[in-house]
């Protein structure tokens, strides 16, 4: 029989000498900002659209082609495999079983789904015989599902796929590794031997793995601590938690003895549960996983903990795990009242006070400069809560010392429930932070647990909340506009700024990512639109009373295009600050203009009559973009930010965005290029005859108007 370990278990071994970095990548895919490549079957270009504006519009990209018959398909799939592929039933220049042959015949995991404006008995029954989803072409809410939920689908296939052959590589070099590694390692199965390497053989004078396969564990035990080996043994069967090392006398092959550490670790071995065991003649330094400021243990000590957390509840369905990260709220403040001399003697305290009022279980450790990690163990959610409360309440309750002076601070506590869903220390550690930026962002001296049972109650609470501050913020003034150069590449006069509102929150200003969306659904969008112009016209009256020529880009929602009355307020806020229209420039996204045509069309045109221009965000991803140029009067295209997703390794995009402007050069319009974050692609775009470039690699969004030189 042959043997086989899952080296994905396997821990890498202390002092190996094969150098590496890591063994096994598990992709973590945020599928939600991966542009899906669409192919729609239909007979009708004016469906395909309205159809590439519901996703959209409902948050996903899409890099959208069609065809209408065999030819069409053909040549589609040569030019660009698609993810997904839509097809409606009703179209008359291909059958269903035409696209999967073709499908088939590419060779290509690609997607299937049929689509009908109603669905018959016999239409889904049909179609889920095939295997293929359908999906109900006038139901907004079923369309979104069924494309997010296929398409998240196939990248999970893509994924396995490319976790295999990774596995694969690295039981290959696992094996090199354990082969190589100077500490003495074996795999014990039911108390047997079923795997051990070089250096484990010496250690008991074999000479090759048969003279130990087999032989139980116990039969290398000195006489003196069989006893005490035995003990540990029934830990094992009742599956009780074993130490994590155990001192004791080994024997060998020739009878000596000698004095051993074992150090146990959980594996697996043909998909049973095995121990991996680790032999030290000698202690190791356990200083070497401690914070030298705080005596807790490191960064790295922890990752490895919650790891191991992780593959427990994984594997044995453990479910009584957290992780916490603990943080002073303002402790820049803090530090500039205690000064950094003393901020050492005061993180101390911190830990001390930390450490001293969770369980001889839980591992507490440094995760930041000023970020404190729990890993609990043993408690149910409740208990959990209770905990992170508890913590809370006693730094709040606590006067410190530090040097000759005596403060008091408060915490904000941030964590995740450790469940079998997680899949590496990485999301677990991304879930406790969130969750610790939300209580901090809610005002500070708070927790937030993430509880998948409770997730949907605390997202009300928190929906509530976050409405509650975008009322305050429109009622206080507490809004706060950033500008984002936009640099030219050919040499425009001016100054370009695009205006990104934030807003202002008890720890520092808030991203627009975490309220607007909230704003949004509960129809502010409007009122915020109109604060932000208003500043802006602002703005830029004072910036043109000191003699600089500045173009500010507002965004406008689509809300805002059902006010009849914005444009006639627009109007008198331009005259009452005495300034001209052609200061600004408003941006909205193409695929809202295109699902608000009529109205969008008459915005334009109105701010034409005030010298105003427009710009179409998110330009270039529908079937026919520039088409909407002759209903729209917009002078400004901003290219879809997904094109510049590793753009200079991605060809197809590369030569979408040079057709892209070509095609603008010839309808005299001015493209834009945002979300350029690294030099190659600045190379590349100079080269397409991009006009402008924008993103954080170029400057960070500001409060001021930090006017940069054009390229």
């Amino acid at each position: 029989m042959t043997r086989r370990l899952d080296y994905a278990k396997y821990r890498l071994p202390h002092g190996c000498s094969t150098p590496y970095t890591r063994f096994v990548e598990i992709p973590v895919t945020q599928f939600d900002d991966i542009p899906i490549k669409l192919l729609l079957i239909n007979d009708s270009a004016e469906d395909a659209e309205q159809f590439i504006s519901v996703l959209r519009n409902g948050g996903i990209a899409v890099r959208p082609a069609r065809a209408s018959n065999e030819e069409e398909l053909e040549a589609a799939l040569e030019q660009q495999i698609p993810d997904l592929i839509v097809v409606d039933l009703a179209c008359q220049g291909m059958t269903m079983s035409q696209v999967r042959v073709a499908v088939a015949r590419s060779g290509r995991d690609i997607a299937l789904i049929v689509v009908g404006h109603t669905l018959s008995e016999e239409a889904i029954v049909a179609a889920y015989r095939d295997g293929t989803p359908m999906l109900l072409r006038n139901s907004t809410d079923h369309t979104l599902l069924v494309i997010k939920r296929e398409f998240g689908a196939l990248m999970l296939r893509r994924n396995v796929r490319r976790l295999e052959a990774n596995l694969r590589e690295s039981e290959r070099r696992c094996d090199t590794l354990l082969d190589s590694s100077r500490d003495p390692i074996a795999f014990i199965h039911e108390g047997m031997h079923v795997r051990a390497n070089k250096a484990y053989l010496e250690i008991f004078g074999c000479e090759d793995f048969e003279e130990l396969e087999g032989i139980s564990l116990l039969d290398m035990i000195a006489a003196q601590d069989l006893d005490k080996f035995k003990a540990l043994l029934k830990q094992l069967y009742k599956n009780e938690k074993l130490p994590q090392c155990i001192d004791l006398r080994a024997k060998r092959s020739d009878g000596s003895t000698f004095d051993v550490t074992m150090e146990f670790t959980t594996a697996s071995y043909e998909s049973e549960p095995c121990q991996q065991i680790t032999l030290r003649t000698q202690m190791p330094d356990v200083s070497i996983e401690k914070d030298r400021v705080t005596d807790l243990f490191n960064r790295r000590h922890m990752v490895t903990a919650i790891e191991q957390s992780v593959a427990l509840a994984a594997k044995e369905g453990k479910n009584d795990q957290a992780l916490l990260l603990l943080e002073p709220d303002d402790f820049r403040s803090v530090l500039d009242t205690i000064g950094f001399g003393n901020a050492d003697v005061l993180l101390k305290d911190l830990a001390a006070a930390v450490r001293a009022h969770v369980g001889e279980a839980d591992i507490v450790g440094r995760i930041a400069d000023f970020t404190f990690g729990v890993l609990t163990t043993g408690r149910s959610a409740e208990a959990t809560h209770q905990l992170t409360q508890t913590l809370r309440e006693t730094f709040s309750k606590r006067i410190f010392e530090t040097g000759k002076q005596s403060i008091s601070l408060t915490i904000s506590v941030g964590g995740t429930l450790i469940g079998e869903k997680d899949t590496n220390a990485s999301d677990v550690m991304n879930l406790a932070m969130s969750a610790l930026r939300t209580a901090q962002a809610l005002g500070g001296n708070r927790t937030q647990l993430n509880d998948p049972a409770t997730e949907d109650k605390v997202a009300q609470t928190n929906e509530r909340h976050w409405l509650a501050q975008i009322d305050a913020a429109l009622a206080n003034d507490r809004f706060v506009p950033y500008y984002q150069s936009i640099i030219s590449l050919c040499g425009s006069e001016g100054d370009y700024f695009e205006v990104l509102l934030h807003m202002a929150g008890p720890s520092g200003d808030i991203p627009p990512n975490q309220f607007l969306p909230i704003a949004e659904r509960h129809g502010k969008m409007p009122e915020i639109d109109r604060w932000v112009i208003a500043h802006t016209i602002r703005t830029a009256a004072k910036s043109e009373r000191a003699g600089q020529r500045t173009l500010f880009f507002v965004k406008l929602a689509p809300q805002s295009l059902e006010d009849q009355t914005l444009l006639p307020w627009i109007a008198q806020q331009l005259k009452a600050a005495n300034l001209s229209g052609n200061s600004l420039v408003f941006e909205m996204h193409e695929s809202h203009v295109v699902t608000n045509l009529k109205p969008a069309h008459a915005f334009a045109k109105g701010i034409e009559q005030l010298h105003c221009e427009f710009a179409l965000e998110q330009f270039g991803s529908g079937l026919n973009s520039f088409q909407l140029l002759t209903h729209i009067p917009a002078r400004y295209l901003k290219i879809d930010r997904h094109f510049m997703l590793d753009l200079p390794r991605n060809k197809e995009s590369q030569e979408h965005i040079k057709e892209l402007c070509e095609k603008a050069r010839q309808a005299n319009k001015i493209t834009i290029a945002e979300s350029v974050e690294d030099a190659a692609s600045m190379s590349l775009l100079f080269g397409f005859g991009v006009d402008f470039v924008q993103g954080n690699f170029l400057q960070m969004p500001e409060k001021s108007l930090n006017r940069a030189e054009a390229v």
